[in-house]
């Protein structure tokens, strides 16, 4: 009887987390600008919010900007929060880095609970040694009580070797697989998702709210695997 109880829960999991996906059945969502907040939030472990994205000046490539697209965060005391920095560049200069510092302490001087840091960059192969350095810098200069995560696409993890993967975990807390393009959900991502594991360390699925999924059994099975998170958007 407890082997049929324990299968009826893992086949209710296993169709909770397939077909459309329904942001009312997860607990981590990313917020970005111009979406507004929705009722699944009230109920959110954890949450990652854009403060900006920084990229090169169009008029001169040399010069870095951070252009601030803060989103408003109704009051969650039970998450987790996450400040997200869309990264087009990676020159950044100190400048940059002391206005997200900045804000990092606004943040927690507000009585929010601030886990972390989150990088949105994507990192194309010949720049994934180059990416490694830059986050390896970045975490010297973060709070020592400041997690980093950062972003990856679907197929990164086919394409980063041996030696950076190692690296990558002496650097940041957790990598979130995205697993959509727009506002669908990347065909066969399953045939790139299967090559996760080889990160060997903490990782998030990311999913588009509205978009397709069918959760492949060996994620719950994989040791590094934390969990889901929702990228919300509007209807």
């Amino acid at each position: 009887m407890k082997r049929l109880f324990c299968a009826g829960l893992l086949l209710c999991a296993r169709l909770a987390f397939a077909g459309t996906v329904d942001a009312a059945q997860y607990d981590a969502f990313w917020l970005w600008a111009g979406v507004k907040p929705q009722p699944v939030l009230h109920d959110a472990r954890t949450v990652y919010v854009l403060q900006g994205q920084i990229e090169a000046s169009p008029q001169d490539d040399a010069q870095v900007r951070l252009i601030a697209q803060g989103v408003s965060l109704p009051a969650l005391p039970h998450a987790d929060v996450w400040l997200v920095y869309r990264a087009h560049t990676l020159r950044w200069t100190p400048r940059i880095e002391h206005i997200m510092l900045a804000q990092l302490a606004r943040w927690r001087a507000s009585g929010r609970t601030i886990t972390g840091i989150q990088i949105d960059f994507d990192a194309r192969t010949h720049h994934l040694q180059e990416y490694l350095d830059f986050l390896r810098s970045l975490r010297e200069r973060l709070p020592a009580d400041c997690r980093l995560s950062i972003t990856g696409l679907l197929d990164w993890s086919s394409r980063i070797g041996v030696d950076q993967v190692n690296q990558l975990k002496r650097i940041v807390d957790e990598v979130v697989v995205q697993t959509y393009q727009g506002r669908h959900t990347i065909a066969d991502s399953d045939r790139y998702l299967s090559r996760v594991e080889q990160l060997q360390l903490p990782f998030r699925i990311g999913l588009i709210q509205g978009g397709e999924w069918d959760a492949p059994r060996y994620l719950t099975e994989n040791p590094w695997f934390r969990g889901y998170v929702v990228f919300l958007r509007n209807g």
